[in-house]
């Protein structure tokens, strides 16, 4: 198996299990567990979904030491394609007829990025100032979108995700491929960048779950739009990666962009699931509806008719 077929079959287990763990997370969003830190902590299905996350985590960073960003996030969108009916089936009702058009565009675009994304096994790395940059950078613009306090702010806390989850898998492949070389894995770089990763991936992982708030469709879609496209930024711009196919490749995936982002803006409009509502309250001082019939008098007993 070649280096892009055994980054392809690890980033489809990662999306199986980062699948399973957003509907886990959306279950416990609108159940109202998450709705503080202390609560999450305390709950046992959240531990579930910190595991599952762990464990597609450390399947994409083994993608990410075999295959180069710009072609192991844009798979990412597996996951969108697992969780949806995987949500729907938990909710128990079936996928609308909008979220499988939206989650098949959203797809169908990232398949166009990933068509001039593939390349070789990726060599180089950033170095440790580039990799503070990354962090600091994406840091502040993760305050920026999630420092206006408002309650439907759940697609800016999924772009935040997509964002953090993003610069996770740029310092992860720093991590991976230092450490597949040869080169000393308690370097000073190395444990700095790992650290940078923790802390990443744990944000984007209480960033999503505040995302699912609002729904598991548009707030996962536009994670994973915002996840590969921030890191396809990072690997051309800092590790010399470059789209396959010249100006060809560069409007396919223009067109895989604008295909997606048709996707997460059908996704936005799923109609809520509806709940059913409760018996209205009985109005104060009017009749009932039904009133069982008087008992029948017994025989020989003086009706008021019959006193004079």
């Amino acid at each position: 198996m070649n280096a892009t077929a055994l980054a392809v079959a690890l980033c489809l287990a990662s999306a199986v299990a980062y699948a399973a763990a957003a509907v886990a997370q959306e279950r416990l969003a609108r159940a109202g567990a998450a709705r503080s830190a202390r609560a999450l902590l305390g709950n046992g299905a959240w531990w579930w979904s910190a595991v599952l996350n762990a464990a597609a985590a450390l399947l994409h960073a083994a993608a990410l030491r075999y295959g180069p960003l710009t072609l192991v996030q844009p798979l990412g969108a597996l996951t969108l394609v697992a969780a949806v009916p995987l949500g729907a089936r938990g909710s128990g009702r079936r996928v609308a007829a909008t979220e499988w058009r939206g989650t098949l565009a959203t797809v169908t675009g990232l398949g166009l990025l990933l068509l001039p994304a593939s390349g070789p096994a990726p060599d180089d790395t950033l170095t440790l100032v580039e990799a503070l940059a990354v962090s600091g950078t994406t840091a502040a613009v993760i305050l920026v979108l999630t420092a206006v306090k408002d309650p439907r702010s759940g697609l800016r806390h999924a772009t935040a995700s997509g964002l953090a989850s993003a610069a996770a898998s740029a310092l992860t492949q720093t991590v991976a491929v230092a450490g597949g070389r040869g080169g000393s894995l308690f370097s000073f770089r190395v444990v700095a960048v790992g650290l940078l990763v923790v802390v990443f991936a744990v944000g984007g992982m209480l960033l999503s779950q505040r995302a699912y708030r609002g729904g598991l469709g548009a707030p996962l879609a536009v994670v994973n739009l915002a996840n590969p496209l921030a890191a396809a930024a990072i690997g051309m711009v800092l590790l010399g990666e470059r789209l396959q196919g010249g100006a060809a490749g560069v409007l396919l995936a223009a067109a895989g962009a604008l295909a997606a982002a048709r996707g997460v803006l059908l996704l936005t409009r799923t109609p809520p699931v509806p709940t059913p509502s409760p018996a209205p309250a009985p109005v104060p001082g009017s009749a009932p509806a039904f009133t069982a019939p008087a008992p029948a008098a017994p025989r020989g007993a003086l009706t008021p008719a019959h006193h004079r």
